[in-house]
């Protein structure tokens, strides 16, 4: 079997049918088509009927649930608006499912899951309203990317310390100073711009990079950095990219302690993918990002820096950032950098 799952076609429930007909096992079937043992239980428990499989009848309520989840949409076309309407401002589904979630926690007639709303965008046909609709979302694919993603086959990293060391104080976010960091890529993978966003305040610092090699982003989040007090540069959380190799001279030079998140698990780092979608919005997949000067990107990050946020009770990140420690004037604070 391929590294990718494909969905059971007619012929192999064909099979399917006759050899369950001839007595054989279910890890005797798996065997004789190649599959996991599984997936012909799950196949013959899902999709059977009172005991019996019949392939076409199967074939029947396999594609019927692969559409099961958009359902509550279609049948509930002003639920469906309202959807419609926030995507268009700008919301995630997940905002959007939250928000419903906390408008009507008595009525789940008016509630929606953010899976039940990708769901209901990737079961429309191709056209140009399934491509306006994937184009709304955040990353834009055109495909749901799945759950699993295999092994990790980038370099190892030495040395490093995981996550799982990291204090618990910065998991709560009750302690400002504590950082995200990730780099976003331009055309072809060619170009790169860092990006390190605060967990408590959101604030985000891009960098401008001329590559994406290790001593370039040292050299370049040690100078962008180098702006935050001491006390609000506590730690850094980075995914296990090659391009964080010289993390021992990045936490040296910056004096903080640098964690790193467990292989494909980008939810450990929240914040960063979070912002990483936002700061796509001024700089889309398929930019040269090498035509960005480090002023520009300082622009960008005070818009991003500016912009009230919901998660932070209607204020600013740079408002947060401020107050996080009152002592300092606001030149003092990174002379609010940038």
């Amino acid at each position: 079997m391929g590294k990718g799952y494909k969905q059971l076609t007619v012929a192999e429930r064909c099979m399917i049918a006759i050899y369950e007909g001839e007595g054989l096992s279910r890890r005797a079937i798996a065997r004789l088509l190649k599959r996991s043992h599984g997936t012909i239980v799950r196949e013959v428990y899902r999709n059977g009927s009172s005991g019996i499989y019949t392939p076409h009848e199967a074939q029947t309520r396999s594609r019927t649930r692969k559409f099961r989840l958009s359902r509550k949409l279609q049948a509930k076309p002003a639920l469906w608006d309202q959807v419609l309407g926030l995507l268009r401002e700008g919301w995630s589904p997940e905002q959007i499912a939250g928000t419903l979630k906390a408008m009507h926690p008595a009525d789940p007639d008016q509630r929606v899951s953010h899976e039940t709303i990708y769901a209901h965008i990737y079961a429309h046909p191709r056209g140009d309203l399934r491509t306006e609709l994937i184009k709304l979302l955040r990353k834009h694919r055109k495909k749901r990317m799945p759950r699993t993603r295999g092994t990790d086959r980038r370099g190892k990293l030495k040395e490093i310390t995981s996550i799982a060391a990291r204090p618990k104080e910065v998991e709560t976010r009750a302690v400002a100073g504590h950082w995200e960091g990730d780099l976003i890529k331009g055309k072809f993978n060619r170009s790169s711009v860092g990006t390190l966003v605060e967990r408590t305040s959101r604030y985000v610092i891009l960098v401008k990079l001329d590559n994406a090699t290790a001593p370039v982003v040292h050299e370049g989040f040690v100078r962008e950095m180098q702006h935050v007090p001491d006390e609000l540069r506590l730690s850094l959380t980075y995914d296990r990219g090659s391009e964080m190799a010289l993390h021992k001279q990045v936490a040296s030079d910056l004096n903080l302690a640098v964690y790193f998140a467990d292989p494909y698990s980008p939810w450990q780092r929240g914040s960063n993918e979070n912002t990483n979608g936002l700061i796509r919005e001024y700089l889309p997949k398929g930019t040269d990002l090498s035509l960005f000067s480090q002023d520009q990107l300082n622009a960008i990050a005070n818009r991003l820096n500016t912009r009230p946020r919901k998660k932070l009770g209607f204020k600013t990140p740079k408002q947060v950032y401020t107050a996080a420690f009152p002592c300092h004037s606001p030149e003092t604070i990174g002379a609010l950098h940038p």
